[in-house]
């Protein structure tokens, strides 16, 4: 039950920005402040990969388009949902989602740009607003049943409250219109591949990644990417893009050829941390047998060997994929954690320092720096640590955790509380996060700090009298 009432809460102030209405206006603030009630409900009960090096370089890409966009009113933000569809989709307030399966199933930086051009181009071109304005058909009451219909459709209200993410079931809405229209697509196409050229990308990347997606359709009825749902028109579009550099050769035979190492690199990251275990484990089983020497290989292969427990062979593996990339403080984090997984804190400080001496700001690592230090007892050490991660990377909230952790155990309860009924607020598990902030206020004697609590407090009564009580709970760190 719980699940169905998050889903029409996120699925209302999704119809909200996409559905036709009669009774709201809304304004540039009114969409930032949807924006961030959206994000803080997907972050509460979905998976952003909140991973710095996945996430900077889907931001780069992201902001490398919009430098060539006209001003705009919103701060575009770019994420990785860890969910196995092939979609993507603009959210309120430039809040831009890519799932992980079809970034996967990318090959091409010059793909994921044409992906984020189209989604920001949606944006750009105020697409949501045109459909709330030019429209007076529908009421509270009808969005409510729109979002009951979608919800509890067609695979019945058990199914889909046990199988169906929130967001993803914006697909399901195709037959009742609640998707851009034809002309809105050919627009973003449009506007698009102006957008990709002028910042150097091959449009030719949106159109292969659109031949991608219309070939997920023919695996069978239960695996039509919910894009070719939500973003209607996939043949004409192929059409369309495919006339369109034709008639501009001599433009897209004039960009420059883009390396793929950044995108090769995070791709395989994103595969080894995230892809399905069995299959990706077969895959850079096979490329590590047949080129040893490819430390893409080796460093695929040894993150997905991490996540299987096989952690000494992973350390071997990631070892091999540093040799060819001396120094590299990404590969030596990873080493790192894989050593603190393996209970060995020691090595793991060692090396994980040597990240940080080479990348300073490196937030995952800060965070096993600050975990390794409390496994060895150094708490003022793993305070500070963890303290500069909270600073510098208010997203990376697990540091939250260990930070009151760290707090606690050098007899500061009253920040300890504090940090945790923050961490716990985030992931939307409000009953111990009232308990924590409650006991923050009371040991606390900063007035600011006092100050800080109470509006907490009063957000979460505010979201728990919204939701009715707890969100589903994920995994702790």
């Amino acid at each position: 039950m719980k699940t169905i009432i998050l889903g029409c809460w996120i699925f209302l102030c999704t119809v909200w920005m996409i559905f036709p209405k009669t009774v709201w206006g809304i304004s540039i603030e009114e969409e930032e402040k949807l924006s961030r009630e959206f994000m803080a409900e997907i972050n509460a009960h979905y998976e952003i990969i909140n991973d710095s090096v996945i996430t900077g370089y889907v931001t780069r890409i992201g902001e490398k388009i919009l430098s060539v966009v006209p001003p705009q009113p919103f701060q575009y933000h770019f994420h990785v949902l860890k969910e196995d569809s092939f979609n993507a989709f603009a959210g309120p307030g430039g809040q831009i989602f890519i799932y992980s399966g079809l970034f996967e199933a990318l090959e091409s930086e010059d793909e994921l740009a044409g992906i984020f051009g189209h989604e920001i181009s949606h944006v750009v071109c105020r697409h949501i607003s045109q459909q709330i304005e030019q429209s007076k058909k529908s009421n509270i009451g009808t969005l409510a049943g729109v979002a009951a219909g979608v919800l509890l459709g067609a695979t019945g209200a058990g199914a889909v409250a046990g199988t169906a993410t929130a967001v993803g079931t914006l697909a399901a809405a195709s037959s009742i219109g609640l998707v851009y229209s034809r002309e809105h697509e050919m627009q973003a196409d449009q506007r698009g591949v102006d957008f990709l050229t002028q910042a150097g990308f091959n449009p030719n990347g949106l159109l292969t990644a659109l031949i991608k997606i219309r070939s997920r359709q023919w695996f069978g009825k239960d695996q039509v990417p919910t894009y070719m749902m939500t973003h209607p028109a996939v043949e004409d579009r192929i059409a369309y893009l495919s006339t369109w550099i034709e008639a501009n050769a001599s433009t897209v035979n004039s960009l420059p050829k883009r390396s793929n190492v950044s995108f090769d690199w995070v791709h395989t990251r994103l595969l080894g941390m995230f892809g399905p275990v069995d299959a990706i484990t077969r895959l850079y089983q096979s490329d590590v047998n047949q080129n040893p020497d490819n430390a893409l290989s080796q460093y695929g292969y040894g993150l997905v060997l991490v996540r299987s427990g096989n952690r000494k062979s992973a350390i071997d593996h990631l070892r091999l994929a540093l040799a060819k990339r001396a120094f590299d403080p990404v590969i030596l984090t990873d080493l790192g954690e894989t050593y603190f997984l393996d209970g060995r804190y020691d090595e793991s400080l060692k090396t994980i320092q040597g990240a940080l001496d080479i990348s300073p700001d490196l937030p995952e690592g800060l965070y096993y720096s600050g975990r390794s230090l409390i496994e060895l007892g150094k708490y003022q050490e793993a305070s500070r640590s963890l303290e500069y991660l909270v600073r510098t990377d208010p997203d990376f909230t697990d540091a939250l955790y260990y930070l009151g952790n760290a707090y606690e155990s050098q007899g500061n309860t009253a920040d300890a509380c504090y940090c945790l009924g923050k961490y716990y607020k985030f992931r939307g598990e409000y009953r111990n996060a009232v308990i924590q902030l409650q006991k923050a206020f009371e040991l606390t004697t900063d007035p600011d700090k006092k100050s800080e609590i109470e509006a907490l407090l009063k957000e979460i009564k505010k979201k728990q009298g919204v939701f009715g009580g707890e969100s589903e709970k994920k995994k702790h760190p």
